[in-house]
């Protein structure tokens, strides 16, 4: 029985913060440690110019991407683990593919629809004002990081199962034309993804601002649990659970047994600055060893780029020999 192929890209536009440990991370190397599954993650570095204009930034952003899943136990001999700019045959597939993709499509795509959408309400008299080709195509790009590899299953958030629907379309289209070469991805949603909250209680997400960084010392994010929102209730009156974001959080970081007795210590009036004490203890607990790898990592970059390089050319061979077979499937192929 072949292995289950699970395929990953990981935006490199922002600093990895606790949420995105929580709620992406730490299960997506827990799964990868499957037997039965082989897993592909990538730095989806081209995708990230689609939005982030700053260089700096993008550079940035993949040292810490990368550092963070070396550091939080990502196994890169049982994972193809790669940044999407060094598989050139990515860009070529992509080309090939936007070559058979209806433009009505893409017209569909969430993104775009969003961008029009918010022009005809500003009164722009060009519906697609600022929208460039990177937001318009980029389902096509996506759909190429996925049929590259011939991905099984793709885990996403509910917002980009349009694209992974779009993927299997172009493929399907591609297999009709052409030749059979394309395996139909199917849509992976946990159900039980774990959707850490914020200091104010809403979804921890840089956009609100309210998030708890995941490579700070034991003293700063001690500062930055003392953020969360609690109510007014004194040491000593009983407390429930839904009364702070603080209780979540420490659920995600505690077993059930630990669970309920916090439950029940703010039941017995357990003040909320001890509560967050607890709270900065338990993350502090369950980071030290990668938050040491991860210095470790950033110190010395070269580390970094040699796990990716090996990688890549690991990525590459098997990329090569389906685009390959793309390329003939097509017509280009050498002259006989």
């Amino acid at each position: 029985m072949s292995k289950k192929r699970v395929l990953t890209g990981v935006t490199t536009t922002g600093i990895p913060h606790l949420g995105n440990y929580v709620g992406a991370i730490r299960p997506a190397v827990r799964a990868a440690q499957n037997p039965d599954t082989e897993s592909f993650l990538f730095l989806a570095d081209y995708h990230g110019i689609i939005k982030c204009h700053e260089p700096e930034m993008i550079h940035q952003s993949t040292r810490a991407v990368a550092a963070t899943w070396l550091a939080c136990g990502l196994d890169p001999e049982r994972t193809t683990f790669y940044r999407q700019s060094d598989i050139p045959e990515v860009m070529e597939l992509n080309w090939i593919l936007t070559c058979i993709t209806a433009k009505g499509l893409m017209n569909r795509a969430h993104a775009y629809k969003a961008a029009v959408q918010a022009n005809v309400e500003n009164n722009q008299e060009d519906p697609d004002f600022g929208v460039e080709m990177g937001l318009f195509s980029y389902p096509i790009l996506m759909t190429a990081d996925i049929l590259m590899f011939n991905a099984n299953e793709v885990p996403v958030g509910r917002d980009q199962i349009q694209h992974v629907e779009m993927a299997r379309d172009i493929a399907g289209r591609f297999n009709h034309r052409f030749q059979e070469l394309f395996t139909l991805p199917e849509v992976k949603i946990d159900e039980n993804v774990e959707l850490l909250v914020g200091l104010d209680g809403r979804k921890m997400s840089k956009s609100y601002g309210n998030t708890i960084p995941l490579w700070e010392n034991d003293k700063k994010t001690q500062k930055s649990v003392n953020k969360i929102i609690t109510n007014m209730k004194e040491p000593g009156e009983p407390k429930q659970p839904d009364e702070s974001p603080l209780f979540e959080i420490y659920k995600a970081f505690s077993t059930p047994s630990e669970t309920a007795a916090f439950t029940q210590m703010l039941a017995d009036g357990l003040a909320w600055g001890e509560a967050k004490k607890l709270l900065a203890a338990k993350i502090n607990a369950e980071l030290a060893e990668p938050r040491e790898r991860y210095n470790e990592l950033t110190a010395d970059p070269s580390q970094i780029e040699d796990i990716l390089q090996a990688g890549a050319a690991k990525a590459r061979k098997e990329a090569r020999e389906l685009l390959d077979k793309v390329r003939d499937a097509v017509g280009i192929r050498p002259l006989k």
